[in-house]
Order: C-alpha cells, then sequence, then structure tokens
C-alpha cells in the first residue's frame, strides 16, 4: 500500500508492455493511491474490518471509472481479498495464486516464506502455495520480528539500509541450509534490500509475478 510499492508496480507493468508490444506503448491503468497510515501494523478484528471496507470501496471506485480487473498492490491487504472481490463484478487477480501457479510450473516442491508478520503467519496467504502441493517451511520467530522490523521501519519509509541487506542475506543463506529450493518475496517493497536475479536460492518476487499477471490480462493472454 505504500507509494514506493505503486511506483514500483508502475514501472513493471509499463516496462513488461513495452517489451510485449513495443517500445512506443504503455500501460493503460488506473491507479487509486490509498493513505498508507490507515493500513500500517493493524492488528485487531475492527482495524481488519474497516481497510476491508477502505480497500472495497476503493475498488468500487475503479471498476466504475472502467477498470476491467483489479490489483491489490500488497501481499498483507490480501487478508482482506474476498471482501473486496465479493464488492465487484470484475475479476481481481490474488498475488498469491500467481505465485503458487508459477512455483508449481518451476516444479518447487519446499519453500520459505518471507514478509511481514500477517503474511508469514497466517493461512490467508500460505494456504494459496499449500494447496498446490508446496511445503513450506514453518515461520521462525527470530526471522519474523526481523523482517517485520525492516519492513514497517525502513523500507516502507523509503530507507533501504546495508545493514538490512546483509540481514535479508544472512535469513536467505539460512533458509537455503534449512532445506528450501526456493524464497517467496511476500511483500512487495522487499526487492528494495533483495537482489532478485542473484542470490543463493531462486527467488520468487511477488511484485514482478503479480505485474506479469497484469500484463497477460491487458494484452489479451490473461
Amino acid at each position: 500500500m505504500s507509494w514506493l510499492s505503486t511506483r514500483t508496480y508502475y514501472e513493471h507493468i509499463n516496462r513488461l508492455v513495452q517489451s510485449r508490444a513495443g517500445l512506443d506503448h504503455s500501460a493503460s491503468l488506473l491507479i487509486e493511491s490509498l493513505d498508507h497510515s490507515k493500513l500500517s501494523r493493524l492488528s485487531s478484528p475492527d482495524e481488519w474490518k474497516q481497510a476491508a471496507s477502505i480497500l472495497a470501496d476503493s475498488a468500487k471506485r475503479l471498476e466504475k471509472a472502467g477498470a476491467t480487473a483489479v490489483l491489490i498492490g500488497a501481499n498483507s491487504m490480501h487478508k482482506v481479498y474476498d471482501a473486496v472481490a465479493e464488492s465487484v463484478k470484475v475479476p481481481v487477480i490474488h498475488i498469491a495464486e500467481c505465485v503458487a501457479a508459477r512455483m508449481e510450473a518451476d516444479g518447487v516442491k519446499k519453500a520459505a516464506l518471507i514478509g511481514t508478520r500477517n503474511v508469514m503467519l497466517e493461512s490467508f496467504y500460505r494456504q494459496k502455495l499449500i494447496q498446490r502441493d508446496i511445503e513450506l517451511l514453518p515461520p521462525e520467530m527470530g526471522f519474523v520480528e526481523t523482517l517485520d522490523r525492516i519492513i514497517y521501519d525502513e523500507l516502507l519509509l523509503g530507507k533501504a539500509s546495508r545493514q538490512a541487506e546483509r540481514e535479508l542475506k544472512t535469513i536467505l543463506t539460512n533458509l537455503e541450509q534449512d532445506g528450501a529450493e526456493a524464497v517467496v518475496l511476500g511483500c512487495t517493497e522487499l526487492e528494495m534490500v533483495v537482489d532478485v536475479d542473484a542470490n543463493v536460492l531462486p527467488i520468487y518476487d511477488c511484485t514482478r509475478i503479480h505485474a506479469e499477471a497484469a500484463v497477460d490480462w491487458m494484452l489479451g493472454a490473461g
């Protein structure tokens, strides 16, 4: 939900459109950028109910403005996916389903999921991968605390420190040692501190994969 994530989606989608349709093309998009302060570090049922209402209202406005499909540009907000999908008639492309389909096609059988606390600990995201027969390593609370701190205290504020990069590299190395065949970046800002294309493990960057699904839809391949 941060503007940094919105910028990343916009860049990925436009570069993909250019690569597939030609350099003179750009993406036809409707973007509603929401105030992240109202959607950060939610914990209580009432807070999540309010978040569901905010996102559902946003999806309705986008549909009314002519959107033929909707993306929720945040992994953690897929906790309220059902409420958003039920609020509109157009498809809402689920980020975890896109990632799970890609991993299944690649034959990944055992992986680790990293992201915010709710993504790592709750079932709404993990279940999409498990349904594709992808075994997920159990979340280690030390990693959960470190990642949550890095995401909320640095990345969502536009900071990407060398210390955060080192901590992520250590986490990824440990996950490989624990038997992970691949790692899912279950936070749209994590690519700020993870080299997706050069790492000890295959990295499934949810933002890129979600953007590719959007472009498939836009160009008629979805």
